[in-house]
C-alpha cells in the first residue's frame, strides 16, 4: 500500500479505498424484539457492505427494551460504533425476546431522543439519507411535528407500511396491518407528510416465509449474528401468534433498496383511514409508491446467503 500510495504522489491522483466508496447513509427505524422479522431486518442491514448505518432506532411499546436487545446484538457482533436510539415509550410490554438481552449494560443507547437524532441527521446530511421504518411510526410523529418539512430531506424513505390489495396471509381483502393501526394518528401524519416514499406494504411482504431448510442452514452457521437470531427466534416462538415459518415483512424494505431489480412499484396517492386502512385514491396526484410485485425466490436465496457469508464478530 505504501508504494502504492508513493505512486499516487508522483503521478498525481488520490486513492480511494473500497471501505469508503458508495456507502448509503441510512437510518433504521425498528420495533425490534416485537415480531421476530425486526431481527432478521437489522441482521441484513448488519450485513450489508452498500450500508453506512448512522444509527439503529427503536419505536413504540417499550423502546427502553427494545434498545437493550439492539445493543447486545451490535454488541455481541462487533458494530457497537452504530448508535442505538431509544424511541418514544408508549407502553411496558414485557416481549419474550427481552429476555436474551436481560441484564446486558456492556453497550449503552445515546441520550439523544430520537425525533431529534433523526432531524439533525437530515438537516447534516440532506438528500443523502434513506430512512428505513419498519415498525409503527410514532418517531415519524414526532419528527413531524418538531419540525414539519424536515422529511422532504431524505433521499427517500422505505417503510414496511400497509395493505394496498392483499391481506394478511395472502388475503385478497386488504388488512388494517398492523404498523399502520398500531398507532394511526400517526400514520396519518406520515402518509400525509410529502416525504419521498416507498412502501413495502403486505402486497410483497406477507408470504416471504424462512421456511424450516433455510432457517437450518442459517442455525449451522456458528457466528454471534446467526448465534442470536436462533436464541431470539426460539423466544419468539413462545408467543402466541408465532408459527414455525417467520414471515420477513422488514427484510423485503431492507431488500428494495439493495437489489430494486427483484421489485416492481407503482406509483399512487395513498391516505390512512380508521382503524388503520391504507386506501389508494386514483384521483388524486400520487403522493408515494407502493411495491406491487417481488421475485420471492431469489430474494430469500440473496437473503440468506448474506447471513452466511458474513463474519462479524468482536475483535
Amino acid at each position: 500500500m505504501k508504494g502504492l500510495a508513493l505512486f499516487a504522489l508522483v503521478f498525481g491522483f488520490s486513492i480511494i479505498t473500497l471501505s469508503g466508496v458508495d456507502k448509503q447513509k441510512i437510518i433504521f427505524d425498528c420495533d425490534l424484539g416485537g415480531d421476530i422479522d425486526d431481527a432478521f431486518a437489522v441482521s441484513l442491514v448488519l450485513t450489508s457492505p452498500e450500508f453506512e448505518v448512522l444509527g439503529i432506532v427503536l419505536d413504540q411499546g417499550n423502546t427502553p427494551k427494545r434498545a437493550q436487545v439492539a445493543c447486545k446484538m451490535l454488541y455481541e457482533t462487533g458494530r457497537d460504533d452504530i448508535p442505538v436510539v431509544v424511541g418514544r415509550k408508549t407502553d411496558d410490554y414485557i416481549s419474550h425476546q427481552f429476555k436474551w438481552a436481560e441484564g446486558f449494560t456492556k453497550l449503552k443507547p445515546v441520550r439523544k431522543p430520537a425525533a431529534d437524532f433523526i432531524i439533525e441527521n437530515l438537516k447534516k446530511y440532506p438528500n443523502e439519507v434513506i430512512l428505513f421504518t419498519v415498525g409503527p411510526v410514532p418517531n415519524i410523529k414526532d419528527v413531524i411535528e418538531k419540525d414539519p418539512d424536515v422529511l422532504k430531506l431524505a433521499k427517500h424513505v422505505y417503510s414496511m407500511f400497509g395493505s394496498f390489495y392483499l391481506g394478511y396471509d395472502s388475503n385478497p381483502v386488504p388488512s388494517a396491518e398492523w404498523n399502520v393501526r398500531a398507532d394511526v394518528s400517526a400514520s396519518k401524519a406520515f402518509t400525509s407528510s410529502g416525504a419521498p416514499v416507498t412502501y413495502a406494504g403486505l402486497d410483497i411482504t406477507t408470504f416471504v416465509k424462512l421456511g424450516e431448510e433455510l432457517r437450518q442452514q442459517l442455525w449451522q452457521y456458528d457466528s454471534p449474528l446467526t448465534n442470536a437470531l436462533e436464541d431470539l427466534y426460539g423466544l419468539w416462538r413462545n408467543e402466541w401468534y408465532a408459527r414455525p415459518d417467520p414471515t420477513l415483512f422488514d427484510v423485503v424494505a431492507v431488500g428494495m433498496v439493495l437489489w430494486p431489480e427483484l421489485f416492481e412499484t407503482r406509483k399512487a396517492f395513498v391516505k390512512v383511514i380508521d382503524p388503520g386502512y391504507t386506501i389508494i385514491d386514483e384521483s388524486r396526484e400520487p403522493n408515494c409508491e407502493i411495491g406491487m410485485s417481488i421475485q420471492k425466490d431469489e430474494f430469500l436465496r440473496r437473503v440468506v446467503d448474506r447471513y452466511l457469508k458474513q463474519n462479524l464478530h468482536r475483535k
